[in-house]
Protein backbone atom coordinates (compact mmCIF):
# COMPACT_ATOMS: atom_id res chain seq x y z
CA UNK A 1 0.00 0.00 0.00
CA UNK A 2 1.33 3.37 -1.30
CA UNK A 3 1.15 6.26 0.96
CA UNK A 4 -0.93 9.43 -0.12
CA UNK A 5 0.42 12.76 1.82
CA UNK A 6 -0.99 15.93 1.02
CA UNK A 7 0.62 19.12 1.85
CA UNK A 8 -1.89 22.10 1.47
CA UNK A 9 1.05 24.32 2.97
CA UNK A 10 -0.49 27.85 3.08
CA UNK A 11 -2.31 27.63 0.37
CA UNK A 12 -5.71 27.33 0.77
CA UNK A 13 -8.47 29.44 3.23
CA UNK A 14 -10.36 27.71 5.75
CA UNK A 15 -13.70 27.74 3.50
CA UNK A 16 -11.48 26.31 0.45
CA UNK A 17 -9.95 23.72 2.61
CA UNK A 18 -13.10 22.40 3.92
CA UNK A 19 -14.57 22.58 0.51
CA UNK A 20 -11.52 20.62 -1.31
CA UNK A 21 -11.78 17.70 1.77
CA UNK A 22 -15.86 17.36 1.14
CA UNK A 23 -14.84 16.96 -2.90
CA UNK A 24 -11.62 14.56 -1.83
CA UNK A 25 -13.96 12.75 0.56
CA UNK A 26 -16.79 11.96 -2.35
CA UNK A 27 -13.42 9.82 -4.06
CA UNK A 28 -14.09 6.66 -1.15
CA UNK A 29 -10.00 7.09 -0.96
CA UNK A 30 -8.15 3.82 0.39
CA UNK A 31 -7.10 4.36 4.06
CA UNK A 32 -3.14 5.49 2.74
CA UNK A 33 -4.18 9.16 2.11
CA UNK A 34 -3.22 11.26 4.79
CA UNK A 35 -3.97 15.26 4.50
CA UNK A 36 -2.07 18.11 6.25
CA UNK A 37 -4.30 21.01 6.28
CA UNK A 38 -3.80 24.71 8.20
CA UNK A 39 -3.90 24.88 11.39
CA UNK A 40 -7.36 27.09 11.26
CA UNK A 41 -8.80 24.44 8.94
CA UNK A 42 -7.45 21.26 10.98
CA UNK A 43 -10.49 20.27 13.73
CA UNK A 44 -12.89 20.43 10.89
CA UNK A 45 -10.51 18.23 8.44
CA UNK A 46 -10.50 15.88 11.70
CA UNK A 47 -14.34 15.62 12.08
CA UNK A 48 -15.16 14.52 7.97
CA UNK A 49 -12.76 11.15 9.53
CA UNK A 50 -9.54 12.13 7.69
CA UNK A 51 -6.28 10.33 8.75
CA UNK A 52 -4.58 13.98 9.46
CA UNK A 53 -0.92 15.67 10.59
CA UNK A 54 0.19 19.04 11.48
CA UNK A 55 2.17 20.96 9.12
CA UNK A 56 4.96 21.54 11.62
CA UNK A 57 4.92 21.26 15.72
CA UNK A 58 6.57 23.23 18.15
CA UNK A 59 8.93 21.10 20.00
CA UNK A 60 7.70 22.46 23.88
CA UNK A 61 4.73 21.24 24.73
CA UNK A 62 3.05 23.73 26.21
CA UNK A 63 4.08 26.95 27.59
CA UNK A 64 5.20 30.89 27.05
CA UNK A 65 5.52 30.47 23.16
CA UNK A 66 3.48 32.90 21.58
CA UNK A 67 2.01 31.50 18.45
CA UNK A 68 3.64 27.84 18.25
CA UNK A 69 1.54 24.75 18.13
CA UNK A 70 2.93 21.60 19.79
CA UNK A 71 3.03 18.21 18.95
CA UNK A 72 0.79 17.55 22.01
CA UNK A 73 -1.66 20.43 21.22
CA UNK A 74 -2.09 18.77 17.55
CA UNK A 75 -2.31 15.13 19.06
CA UNK A 76 -5.53 15.98 21.27
CA UNK A 77 -7.51 17.46 18.47
CA UNK A 78 -6.79 13.91 17.04
CA UNK A 79 -3.54 14.07 14.59
CA UNK A 80 -1.76 11.09 13.67
CA UNK A 81 1.13 12.53 11.47
CA UNK A 82 3.39 15.68 11.78
CA UNK A 83 6.03 17.24 9.19
CA UNK A 84 9.20 17.77 10.48
CA UNK A 85 11.94 19.92 8.71
CA UNK A 86 10.38 20.13 5.72
CA UNK A 87 12.62 22.57 3.69
CA UNK A 88 10.67 25.74 3.58
CA UNK A 89 11.02 25.54 7.58
CA UNK A 90 14.84 25.11 7.24
CA UNK A 91 15.63 27.23 4.16
CA UNK A 92 13.03 30.41 5.40
CA UNK A 93 12.57 30.10 8.89
CA UNK A 94 15.92 28.96 9.84
CA UNK A 95 14.86 25.71 11.26
CA UNK A 96 18.97 23.67 11.91
CA UNK A 97 19.17 20.01 12.18
CA UNK A 98 19.13 20.18 16.03
CA UNK A 99 15.63 21.48 15.95
CA UNK A 100 14.53 18.67 13.35
CA UNK A 101 15.69 15.83 16.49
CA UNK A 102 14.28 17.66 18.91
CA UNK A 103 10.56 17.71 17.32
CA UNK A 104 10.97 14.21 16.36
CA UNK A 105 11.48 12.99 19.93
CA UNK A 106 8.17 15.59 21.00
CA UNK A 107 6.19 13.59 18.66
CA UNK A 108 7.54 10.45 19.82
CA UNK A 109 5.96 11.56 23.42
CA UNK A 110 2.96 11.99 22.25
CA UNK A 111 2.36 9.36 19.92
CA UNK A 112 2.56 11.41 16.50
CA UNK A 113 4.03 10.18 13.46
CA UNK A 114 7.00 12.22 12.28
CA UNK A 115 7.44 12.51 8.55
CA UNK A 116 10.96 14.04 8.54
CA UNK A 117 12.18 16.08 5.81
CA UNK A 118 15.43 15.75 4.06
CA UNK A 119 17.15 16.64 1.10
CA UNK A 120 19.79 18.48 -0.50
CA UNK A 121 20.05 22.45 -2.21
CA UNK A 122 20.70 23.37 -5.67
CA UNK A 123 24.05 24.32 -4.58
CA UNK A 124 24.61 20.71 -2.94
CA UNK A 125 23.93 19.32 -6.07
CA UNK A 126 25.79 21.79 -7.97
CA UNK A 127 28.93 21.41 -6.10
CA UNK A 128 28.52 17.52 -5.64
CA UNK A 129 27.91 17.21 -1.81
CA UNK A 130 24.05 15.53 -2.09
CA UNK A 131 25.73 12.14 -0.27
CA UNK A 132 27.11 14.47 2.23
CA UNK A 133 23.87 16.44 2.82
CA UNK A 134 21.02 13.51 2.99
CA UNK A 135 23.72 11.32 5.06
CA UNK A 136 24.25 14.73 7.63
CA UNK A 137 20.89 15.12 8.44
CA UNK A 138 19.69 11.13 8.66
CA UNK A 139 22.75 10.89 10.90
CA UNK A 140 20.92 14.22 12.98
CA UNK A 141 17.81 12.44 13.10
CA UNK A 142 18.88 8.46 13.86
CA UNK A 143 22.13 8.71 15.80
CA UNK A 144 21.36 7.61 19.59
CA UNK A 145 17.45 7.69 18.71
CA UNK A 146 15.55 5.67 20.56
CA UNK A 147 12.58 4.32 18.37
CA UNK A 148 10.97 2.13 20.19
CA UNK A 149 7.51 1.29 19.61
CA UNK A 150 6.94 4.72 17.56
CA UNK A 151 7.09 5.13 13.64
CA UNK A 152 8.76 7.38 11.73
CA UNK A 153 8.87 7.76 7.62
CA UNK A 154 11.64 9.87 5.53
CA UNK A 155 10.33 11.88 2.71
CA UNK A 156 12.97 13.05 0.57
CA UNK A 157 12.56 16.15 -0.92
CA UNK A 158 15.15 17.83 -2.98
CA UNK A 159 14.91 21.07 -1.83
CA UNK A 160 15.29 22.54 -5.69
CA UNK A 161 12.88 20.23 -7.14
CA UNK A 162 9.73 21.72 -4.94
CA UNK A 163 7.05 23.09 -6.28
CA UNK A 164 6.30 26.89 -5.60
CA UNK A 165 2.53 27.01 -6.92
CA UNK A 166 3.53 24.84 -9.94
CA UNK A 167 6.50 25.66 -10.75
CA UNK A 168 9.09 23.52 -9.67
CA UNK A 169 11.29 20.96 -11.80
CA UNK A 170 10.75 17.73 -10.78
CA UNK A 171 13.46 15.37 -10.01
CA UNK A 172 14.07 12.34 -12.86
CA UNK A 173 13.23 8.97 -11.25
CA UNK A 174 16.65 7.87 -11.94
CA UNK A 175 18.19 10.39 -9.47
CA UNK A 176 14.88 9.87 -7.05
CA UNK A 177 16.10 5.93 -7.05
CA UNK A 178 19.99 6.85 -6.48
CA UNK A 179 19.33 8.76 -3.50
CA UNK A 180 16.59 7.04 -2.21
CA UNK A 181 18.31 3.54 -2.08
CA UNK A 182 21.28 5.85 -0.36
CA UNK A 183 18.56 6.91 2.36
CA UNK A 184 17.87 3.64 3.08
CA UNK A 185 21.17 2.25 3.16
CA UNK A 186 22.02 5.13 5.85
CA UNK A 187 19.34 4.54 7.78
CA UNK A 188 20.32 0.66 8.20
CA UNK A 189 23.23 2.17 9.82
CA UNK A 190 21.27 3.01 12.73
CA UNK A 191 17.81 1.01 12.71
CA UNK A 192 16.98 -2.14 11.87
CA UNK A 193 13.49 -0.65 11.92
CA UNK A 194 11.48 -0.92 8.66
CA UNK A 195 11.17 2.99 7.85
CA UNK A 196 8.78 4.07 4.81
CA UNK A 197 10.80 6.46 2.52
CA UNK A 198 8.94 8.73 0.48
CA UNK A 199 9.37 10.75 -2.62
CA UNK A 200 8.09 14.70 -2.63
CA UNK A 201 9.04 17.53 -4.83
CA UNK A 202 6.76 18.82 -8.11
CA UNK A 203 4.85 15.51 -7.71
CA UNK A 204 1.64 15.27 -10.22
CA UNK A 205 -0.37 13.70 -11.90
CA UNK A 206 1.95 13.10 -14.78
CA UNK A 207 4.88 11.69 -12.80
CA UNK A 208 3.96 9.84 -9.68
CA UNK A 209 3.64 6.53 -11.12
CA UNK A 210 7.03 6.66 -12.36
CA UNK A 211 8.16 8.02 -8.59
CA UNK A 212 6.26 5.11 -6.70
CA UNK A 213 7.61 2.29 -9.03
CA UNK A 214 10.91 2.78 -7.78
CA UNK A 215 11.73 -0.12 -5.39
CA UNK A 216 12.37 2.10 -2.47
CA UNK A 217 9.71 4.62 -2.75
CA UNK A 218 6.69 3.92 -0.34
CA UNK A 219 4.79 6.90 -1.61
CA UNK A 220 4.78 10.55 -2.44
CA UNK A 221 4.45 14.04 -0.53
CA UNK A 222 2.11 15.95 -2.64
CA UNK A 223 2.25 19.48 -2.45
CA UNK A 224 0.54 21.98 -4.54
CA UNK A 225 -1.02 19.52 -6.59
CA UNK A 226 -3.07 18.21 -3.73
CA UNK A 227 -5.03 21.57 -3.72
CA UNK A 228 -6.87 21.15 -6.66
CA UNK A 229 -9.58 18.79 -7.10
CA UNK A 230 -8.56 17.48 -10.98
CA UNK A 231 -4.88 17.03 -10.08
CA UNK A 232 -5.82 15.15 -7.03
CA UNK A 233 -8.34 13.24 -8.40
CA UNK A 234 -5.99 11.86 -11.62
CA UNK A 235 -2.98 11.28 -8.25
CA UNK A 236 -5.66 9.07 -6.42
CA UNK A 237 -6.85 7.28 -9.00
CA UNK A 238 -2.91 6.34 -10.68
CA UNK A 239 -2.14 5.15 -6.77
CA UNK A 240 -5.53 3.23 -6.47
CA UNK A 241 -4.58 1.15 -9.70
CA UNK A 242 -1.33 -0.63 -8.08
CA UNK A 243 -2.80 -0.14 -4.25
Amino acid sequence: MKYILANWKMYLNYEESVNLAKQIKSLDTEDNLIIFPSALAFKEIVSMGFETGAQNVSWAPQGAYTGALSAFLYKEVGAKYALVGHSERRYIFGENNEDVRKKVESCFDVGLTPVVCIGETKEDKDESKTQYRIKKQIMKVFDNLDIGNNKIIIAYEPVWAISHGGEGQPCTPADAEDVMGLIKREILEYTDNEIPILYGGSVDEKNVLSYVALEDCSGVLVGSASTKIDSFTEIIKELSDIN
